[in-house]
């Protein structure tokens, strides 16, 4: 059996949609290429799929993972077009990887955020970017099937920086967001945490400390996750470890020459 790591993206107005949509149209897709997938036991079988971390719904991402179990051996690129073809534009399979490590979940540690803020001045998301990261703890409210809770959404907060537009690597967002008002970009890095702190958590805190309120709702891309390196501060490729991880060859069979020493050896 062979093993995939995926990884796929939700853009423009397919944001929207939600992971049981996204796990539909998968399927779907993977009947359309035909791909041998491996299925479950039990009366009602289903194709070998796990899905990591997934975006909330209604933002956008450039870095979704899923690990799919195949019957057949694959070529990871051929798969990466057949899927990417059968899949509508927005929902982009960007890359496949044959799995040659364990521990996948361990290296989604944080993930990379671009926060779009129409009809913010980049002046006033300065100050409250100050503000948050200058505050020990930063308390917010979130409304869960439990009730209301109340929890730190600051020690999650790994960075978080205003940056000018045209450095923004969530371009893909700015056609959902047209205007020609003014507008903030937020990059927040965020460590996977328990409880989880999402973008929404965040501008809720930037709220509370700086009664930052943008006029209209955020365009939330996540741009990366993966491993978080303390050192550098950056989010890392969790897909790099299989890329680069070289299987062993399979070790060669004992011929007869190889396994009868050569008549004469060592005599003198």
């Amino acid at each position: 059996m062979q093993r995939m790591r995926l990884r796929y993206t939700k853009r423009g107005r397919l944001r929207f949609t939600s992971h049981r949509d996204f796990q539909r149209a998968f399927e779907r897709a993977l009947r359309r290429a035909e791909v041998p997938m491996a299925y479950s036991a039990g009366f009602t079988p289903h194709p070998k799929v796990s899905y990591a971390n997934a975006a909330p719904t209604g933002t956008g991402s450039e870095a979704e993972f899923l690990e799919i179990a195949l019957v057949e051996v694959c070529d990871p690129d051929k798969l990466r077009e057949l899927l990417d073809e059968s899949l509508p534009a927005g929902l982009d399979i960007l890359d496949a990887v044959e799995v040659r490590t364990t521990g996948f979940a361990d290296r989604l540690t944080a993930s990379v955020w671009e926060l779009r803020l129409d009809g913010v001045e980049p002046r006033a998301a300065e100050e409250a970017v100050a503000a948050f990261l200058a505050a020990e703890s930063v308390e917010v409210e979130r409304r869960t099937k439990n009730g209301l809770r109340t929890f730190d959404a600051r020690a999650a907060v790994a960075g978080l920086e205003a940056v000018p537009e045209a450095g923004a690597e969530g371009a893909r967002s700015r056609p959902d967001r047209p205007g020609d008002g003014p507008c903030a970009i937020l990059r927040l890095v965020v460590r996977h945490v328990t409880p989880a702190v999402r973008p929404d958590d965040v501008l809720s805190g930037l709220r509370a400390v700086a009664d930052l309120a943008p006029p209209v709702p955020a365009a939330v891309t996540r741009l990366a996750q993966g491993l978080f390196d303390e050192e550098s501060g950056t989010v890392t490729d969790p897909l790099a470890p299989d890329r680069e991880a070289v299987r062993p060859a399979p070790p060669k069979a004992a011929g007869p020459a190889a396994a009868k020493a050569p008549e004469g050896a060592g005599t003198a």
